[in-house]
């Protein structure tokens, strides 16, 4: 049966010591397919046979029909955020630790992408968060990002006091190390550890999560996904905006970083087999019992 993919792009995390030897499982899968093969040049230098065509990675999405990610949740990150626009679907093939997105144990690989090329997946779309940061009005920084966008202080100063507002409507003062604005993604992230909810990727929800605060009366809090947030630091040095931990922007008093859903969404193919419970269970270890 023929593939519904045509051209595959793939995207590798270049420093992994098992990149080429799952590189080459993955590219002998698509070539039995007839599926034209995309890297960008830090790929195909691991890569021992050489793709079909080589593109800087801003434009490597461009004619692809699907985008494999074979690395961490991290590499998945920053490919989403350019698959994203051109509704190119991820795969994620994982050479990490936990992979919550990269859901294909590297040595079932082969395997696993013929039932993808098969049509045999599930698709699921992610929420990402466009957001810039603004000062005396005007936009000194902006980016999209697919975890969180937490404003924190920095590595060596006092906490931070900022203003929080939710569709124009100011919400709280809020004194504390920092606060992580979450999509459900991000939820099982740096969310979580700081006491978020984890929220099911199928939610149009946004968790605004505080980082250590000094009222224990500041909780995390779940708003609809619809939602603009506008957070003002108040006061505190060293402040920063930090997005999916791959890109920031420090902060001045007075400036205001504005978080918005994305109107595009990441699109995520896992195999048929997949449970997002099942996987929490395994990840979280929720199915551990204390002797």
């Amino acid at each position: 049966m023929p593939s519904p993919f045509k051209t595959a792009a793939i995207i590798g995390k270049s420093d992994a010591a098992n990149l080429p030897q799952t590189l080459e499982q993955l590219t002998g899968a698509l070539r039995r397919r007839g599926v034209a093969i995309h890297m960008d040049a830090a790929t195909a230098t691991a890569a021992r046979s050489k793709p079909d065509a080589t593109h800087a990675l801003d434009k490597l999405g461009e004619g692809a029909d699907i985008c494999i990610v074979v690395g961490g949740d991290g590499t998945l990150l920053s490919c989403a955020r350019r698959m994203a626009e051109r509704k190119v679907p991820l795969v994620g093939v994982n050479l990490g630790r936990l992979g919550f997105l990269t859901d294909i144990p590297a040595d079932n690989v082969a395997p696993a992408i013929e039932e993808v090329l098969d049509g045999e997946y599930t698709s699921e779309s992610r929420t990402l968060l466009d957001a810039w940061v603004s000062r005396g009005g005007k936009r000194t920084f902006a980016t999209t990002a697919m975890n969180d966008v937490v404003v924190s202080r920095g590595a060596v100063a006092n906490m931070i006091e900022l203003s929080v507002a939710i569709d124009g409507e100011f919400i709280y003062n809020l004194r504390a190390d920092g606060l992580i604005v979450a999509t459900p993604t991000g939820s099982t992230a740096y969310a979580l550890s700081a006491g978020g909810p984890i929220l099911h990727p199928a939610l149009s929800a946004i968790s605004l999560v505080p980082i250590s605060p000094h009222t224990l009366s500041n909780r995390p809090v779940a708003i609809q996904s619809s939602a603009k947030i506008e957070i003002t630091l108040l006061r505190g040095r060293d402040a920063r905006a930090n997005f999916d931990v791959q890109a920031h922007s420090v902060l001045e008093v007075d400036d205001v970083v504005t978080i918005t859903a994305s109107p595009h969404s990441a699109v995520i193919l896992h195999p048929k087999a997949y449970r997002y419970f099942s996987m929490l269970r395994n990840k979280l270890h929720w199915n551990e019992e204390n002797n």
